[in-house]
């Protein structure tokens, strides 16, 4: 068995060093010397989105828990994780994390539901996080969205391990992959819509919770995100790009009309790739190979994608992409979460990590490619778009250099702010530390084991298992070693 030798980040003990290592790897990353404290850190700097004033750039991702309870409410575990975004220091919460509107959407039968019987829970956890960000800061001053979202081709409302697909088209390696038959039925256009209508009653239902804005969530394989890649499909919301972005669109006019003062961003997959899997011939003993892009004869051009060349569908083809970031300022929309791919079938380019989770694969490339790939799209983004205000993703495997490298792309315009996902889990005031002056914790840096997508995968809660004492020292973390069984998947290290 071949692997892939990567260096790991911990062993690099300078910023010298650093970027000696990006140049060996032919990758080219903004990167400061040193990082700047309070006021004159570019990272402290406030800046303005409509109605919303945000005092700083940095951010905290939408971070599912897969911890409510069968209604839909959060439970103890959610509300710590919350406040923990409160600990970020951060001046926007993007989301908080994917909030269902509806039962029958639900990733999981824990996510959370936003509905009349839920309403006291998500009002609890959004005054428990600015509880924390005042204590913490010393002033309430966060902008906090709730990310709305219907998961589509994963729904799994009542057991973990049963999908119940809601899908909008048939896809020749995902619907092989959920055991899908040909004539498995797809969503009509009028059931489309009535879940257009659920979008615009959750985000009344947001509004009156006081939160400041909602994200209509089109990324990562789920429902609007496969929308916009549904070529193939007839009627009103398939085909040419105008029927791919009706979802958006009605959905945004009925927000407006029910939330009038409520603002409106899009987390985005700017682009996608073709399926991955582990290369069969690298993988033995339960171990999986590096991953490989599951391309087979009769799948070119390749019609299932949204931001990916039909030609070669392990390439980006961002076109399709800046069409539609120009229709959203015509939506009145400027907060935009640039994110790629899916953590479903592509997780090496969604979340770049050293150890894949337990349904994945080897990286087939050193993480630091595709945090370069995130970055440099949306610096090329941000250009086009200089009116709309950009947030990040892709930051985490960073570690040590994460504050280094932040810094830098807000300094030179790459992006507007950071946002930070896997990283909140273990060391949510990592960014904040750094703009102190205060010395990292090197204990805490989140190093990319990814058991906090393992856990989910299993039917267990998502945390930091190996930093995090709460579910380090927890029954399920037990629960989790049992599920991985006795295979430990690690590349190899130099």
């Amino acid at each position: 068995m071949t692997t892939l030798p990567i260096v790991r980040l911990a062993s690099l003990k300078d910023v010298d060093r650093f970027q000696e290592h990006l140049k060996s790897l032919g990758v080219s990353l903004p990167c400061d010397q040193q990082v700047f404290r309070g006021s004159e850190s570019p990272l402290r700097k406030p800046l303005s989105c409509g109605r919303l004033r945000i005092p700083n750039r940095i951010a905290v991702q939408p971070m599912e828990g897969w911890d409510g309870t069968p209604d839909g409410n959060p439970t103890d575990l959610t509300i710590r994780r919350w406040m923990r975004f409160g600990r970020a220091g951060a001046g926007l919460i993007w989301g908080g994390e994917a909030v269902a509107v509806s039962h029958e959407g639900r990733a999981n039968p824990n996510q959370l539901v936003i509905a009349d019987r839920t309403k006291k829970g998500l009002a609890r956890l959004r005054s428990k996080l600015i509880e924390e960000h005042r204590a913490f800061v010393g002033h309430p001053n966060v902008v906090i969205g709730l990310q709305l979202t219907h998961s589509g081709r994963y729904c799994r409302p009542n057991v973990h391990h049963r999908n119940e697909p809601r899908i909008v088209y048939h896809h020749p390696i995902l619907d092989r992959r959920l055991g899908l038959l040909s004539d498995y039925p797809l969503l009509t256009d009028d059931e489309i819509e009535s879940i257009a209508e659920d979008f615009h009653r959750a985000a009344a239902m947001a509004g009156e919770l006081g939160f400041d804005f909602v994200d209509i969530k089109h990324c990562h394989g789920y429902l609007a995100h496969e929308l916009l890649s549904a070529h193939t499909r007839d009627g009103r919301y398939g085909g040419s790009f105008e029927n791919r972005t009706r979802f958006l669109r009605e959905v945004v006019e009925g927000v407006r009309t029910v939330a009038p003062s409520l603002e409106i961003g899009v987390r985005l997959s700017a682009f996608d790739s073709i399926p991955y899997h582990p290369d069969p011939d690298e993988s033995f003993d339960g171990r999986p190979g590096r991953g490989v892009p599951e391309l087979t004869d009769g799948l070119l051009p390749y019609r299932w994608g949204f931001g990916v060349d039909e030609n070669c569908p392990t390439q980006v083809d961002l076109r399709e992409t800046v069409q539609f970031l120009a229709l959203l300022p015509r939506l009145g929309i400027r907060l935009v979460n640039l994110t790629g791919g899916s953590p479903y079938y592509n997780p090496h380019i969604q979340r770049p990590a050293l150890y894949p989770p337990s349904d994945g694969y080897l990286p087939p490339e050193d993480p630091l490619v595709g945090v370069a790939r995130h970055m440099k799209m949306t610096r090329e983004l941000k250009q086009q778009f200089p009116d709309l205000l950009f947030l990040g993703s892709a930051y985490t495997y960073l570690q040590e250099f994460l504050p280094a490298v932040a810094q830098a792309a807000v300094r030179e315009g790459w992006v507007d702010i950071v946002g930070l996902g896997r990283m909140v889990l273990t060391y949510p005031e990592i960014l904040w530390d750094a703009t102190e002056g205060t010395s990292l914790q090197r204990k805490r840096i989140c190093r990319t084991f990814s058991d906090c997508t393992t856990a989910p995968r299993n039917g267990l809660p998502s945390g930091c298992y190996p930093l995090d004492s709460s579910y380090k020292d927890s029954p399920l973390a037990e629960k989790l070693d049992i599920a991985k069984g006795s295979s430990r998947r690690k590349p190899t290290r130099v």
